[in-house]
């Protein structure tokens, strides 16, 4: 680690400063956890149609058919960021993806064909990814930040709004009509 002198002591500079981020742990974990969220983006687009096909709703299938389409494009937006780093893009399996995945095909099981609440249980999963989806992007956003990757922070923070529209979207369906209709089933 480099190091500069101050007249009263001497302070390491960080790594980012340094141009020795990417030999760093820190800078590891941030690529490993960009695989672990690359291989929620490309599973989870293909979970979508299959959502987007058991919803009841014409309005929660054509969110479903949005989301699926701007799940690629978070999924590019990744190669985007794997390249600027200089990094291949390597999906590494993703337990807490899988897990919200099976959760929603059990609810589709679970629920009954061509009822709202069916609908409400597709929101209620749609939304749990989507809370995770935003937890992981805050938090790879301000650890690119943190060293210095200023324009991989701005990629990631654009995926991180992205997520929160959606789960405003999917909030606003299930308000508007679904979880009514649901309880009157």
């Amino acid at each position: 680690m480099a190091t500069k002198t101050t007249s009263k002591s001497t302070v390491k500079a960080p790594a980012s400063l340094t141009g020795k981020m990417e030999d760093s742990e820190f800078h590891q974990f941030f690529v490993d956890e960009l695989k672990d969220i690359y291989w929620a983006e490309k599973h989870l687009v293909k979970a979508l149609p299959k959502m987007q096909k058991a919803a009841t709703s014409p309005d929660l299938a054509a969110a479903f058919q949005k989301h699926t389409q701007e799940t690629q494009t978070h999924i590019e937006t990744l190669e985007q960021v794997f390249s600027l780093l200089d990094e291949k893009a390597v999906a590494k399996k993703c337990d807490a993806m899988e897990g919200l995945l099976e959760e929603a095909k059990g609810i589709m099981e679970d629920t009954e064909k061509g009822t709202m609440v069916r609908d409400a249980g597709l929101i209620l999963a749609a939304q749990k990814v989507e809370h995770y989806e935003i937890a992981t992007y805050g938090t790879l956003r301000t650890l690119a930040q943190t060293m210095g990757h200023t324009d991989v922070a701005e990629l990631l923070q654009q995926t991180l709004d992205n997520e929160k529209a959606t789960d405003v979207a999917l909030t606003e369906a299930a308000v508007s009509f679904i979880n009514e209709q649901a309880a009157a089933e």
